[in-house]
């Protein structure tokens, strides 16, 4: 039996404070890396910029990808609006703020031609003493959800067909367990929009807080399998998420990766190189890892490796 190909694709995030533009960021994409698929990020485009602006970024955006022969599959949030609490901050106005961002955020997808918009959602703020509990409350859950349902009306106006959370491994975070995930994908399933899960190698493999050896994507993979729509792929050693990329040593064997995909019915699910870098580090370098990282993912996830070692 033909192994079959998994989509492969990068998230932009290695080209922020870089290659900024499509001009820039599409050829070497194509060139470079030999890939047709991404993410972008939202490091690239502040979605609250002025509308003028925003419609000729956009249109920059989808002619030059369309040119280049690249598929934008979706958008991701970036780490810069991620650094805020977001849909969970304590004061319900910045919670609207947020709103309003993610809002702002699925206009301009529709603008750029992105059919999918994801990333994680919010935090709690941490208590006085540190502690860490078990949930979040019950009171700030029902309030994510409702605003979730809305989100996914405004979604429908713009023409969306999906919108992604990101499980992360923290307890201020949600959702952060496989059964926490499950009952926000039951609790928004009538949404105008279908909310899917985007989960990342460096998120469900995070022993300190899962545990050594239980946290592991198969776990996530066979227990929630039709409720993720994509996978960020990254080099990590289960003990952060590091989000390296595959030329540093670490416990993600990539063959492993796409096997487990396959073996578990996902190999329809995107999976995008997900790596960031220090800004202060060269340009060459950060390309040649990210070239190199590509070149180590693309031939298990195509299937060529386990065509090969078949024969």
């Amino acid at each position: 039996m033909t192994a079959m190909a998994i989509p492969l694709g990068a998230n932009l995030s290695f080209c922020v404070k870089r290659w900024v533009t499509p001009d820039l960021w599409a050829p070497l994409v194509r060139n470079e890396l030999g890939l047709d698929l991404v993410q972008f990020s939202f490091d690239l485009i502040d979605p609250t910029w002025p509308d003028d602006l925003l419609a000729e970024l956009a249109e920059d955006l989808r002619h030059i990808a369309a040119a280049h022969g690249i598929t934008v599959h979706s958008a991701f949030i970036g780490l810069a609006h991620y650094t805020y609490n977001q849909l969970l901050h304590p004061n319900p106005r910045v919670r609207d703020v947020a709103e309003a961002w993610l809002a702002r955020a699925y206009r301009f997808a529709r603008l750029a031609g992105i059919s999918r918009v994801g990333g994680p959602l919010g935090a709690v703020a941490s208590r006085l003493d540190g502690t860490e509990h078990d949930a979040i409350p019950d009171a700030d859950y029902r309030d994510l959800v409702s605003r979730m349902l809305r989100l996914s009306g405004v979604a429908r106006q713009h023409g969306l067909t999906e919108l992604y959370i990101e499980p992360t491994p923290m307890r201020r975070e949600w959702p952060w367990t496989i059964d926490q995930a499950r009952t926000m994908l039951d609790d928004v399933a009538g949404a105008a929009v279908p909310w899917k899960l985007c989960v990342d190698w460096g998120h469900g493999t995070f022993e300190p807080l899962y545990g050594s050896y239980r946290g592991r994507m198969e776990t996530w993979y066979r227990t929630l399998g039709s409720g993720i729509g994509a996978i960020h792929i990254q080099q990590t050693d289960f003990r952060y998420d590091r989000h390296w990329d595959f030329t540093e040593p670490g416990a993600v064997d990539p063959a492993i990766a796409a096997s487990l995909q396959r073996e578990t019915g996902l190999e329809d699910r995107p999976v995008f190189l997900e790596v960031f870098y220090p800004f202060e580090r060269d340009d060459a370098s950060v390309l040649d890892a990210v070239r190199r990282s590509i070149r180590t993912l693309k031939p298990v996830f195509d299937g060529a490796q386990a065509r090969r070692e078949r024969s």
